[in-house]
């Protein structure tokens, strides 16, 4: 039913919109705040493991497409801030189980944010992200609209994890349970990273760069309607690649590439043991 009303409302703009349509609209919103519906959601059946909900995304579009540019400021004065009406900052309270800790993060209304999730100062989550429970949001860390981030992950320090809410079919990025993404890395276009894989420091994954795989002599790379899947337990890393043609060639010329070196195991866990102490 609740889907039917937002694409309805979504397809068929009114001239003005009611106070009928903004209850619906924030009935939406607190189904997106508890995680009962997500813009993207496991599916067994699905190549990659995932499906898109673009009603959900549409309802987002709606919120933008309602709102109304509106002050937010605790001070104007010493700190303005202006943003849509219908996305205001999440309201969180003590017993969430959330760990804010102090010094300027800030998450958007719209989105779930799991109890035990830790957010270090300053990071952002934004509207229609999913963050699932035990995940650590470390400083300087974006999670980008719609992006869906599992349990007991670590968002690592200026990590960037993109998100993709139009368009509406496209799957958003996908950081499954237990994954340490790095610091400086960056997730974007769709990619899918896949439970307890490992990201080096300032791995870059995307649409147009294929990842080798030095252990099962594989290369991954995004289809045109798949998008990049990184395997369970990889551990990625930052690599480079060597042109064998033209000027690139001559000039020793090499692009940047991810490189799996390895998989999981008991040496690399014991490296990450550090995370449980932090949460």
């Amino acid at each position: 039913m609740l889907q039917s009303k937002i694409e309805k409302l979504f397809d068929e703009k009114p001239e003005r919109y009611t106070e009928e349509d903004f209850q619906l609209f924030e009935e939406f919103k607190r189904a997106l705040n508890r995680g009962i519906i997500r813009s993207a959601e496991p599916d067994p059946a699905a190549p990659s493991g995932w499906r898109v909900n673009a009603w959900v995304k549409k309802g987002i579009l709606l919120g933008f497409r309602m709102g109304v540019l509106t002050d937010m400021s605790v001070n104007s004065a010493r700190q303005p801030f202006f943003d849509k009406s219908t996305y205001p900052v999440k309201q969180i309270g003590v017993t969430d189980g959330i760990r804010i800790v102090p010094g300027g993060s800030s998450i958007r209304d719209g989105c779930f944010v799991g109890e035990g999730v830790v957010c270090m100062p300053p990071m952002y989550i934004n509207v229609g992200a999913y963050v699932g429970e035990g995940t650590m949001v470390d400083s300087h860390a974006l999670v980008g609209s719609c992006a869906q981030i599992g349990r007991n992950c670590h968002i690592s320090a200026a990590a960037q994890i993109g998100g993709v809410l139009e368009p509406v079919g496209a799957l958003p990025v996908i950081i499954e349970d237990e994954v340490l993404v790095g610091g400086n890395c960056g997730v974007y276009e769709g990619t899918v990273v896949k439970r307890r894989a490992v990201l080096g420091t300032g791995t870059i994954l995307n649409r147009s760069t294929p990842v080798y795989d030095l252990v099962r002599g594989k290369v991954y790379s995004a289809g045109a309607d798949e998008p990049l899947i990184i395997p369970e337990e990889a551990v990625v890393v930052a690599g480079a690649r060597a042109i064998q043609s033209g000027k690139g060639k001559e000039w020793g010329i090499s692009l940047y590439t991810p490189v799996i070196v390895k998989y999981r195991d008991a040496k690399t866990d014991a490296k990450l043991q550090l995370e449980d102490l932090l949460r």
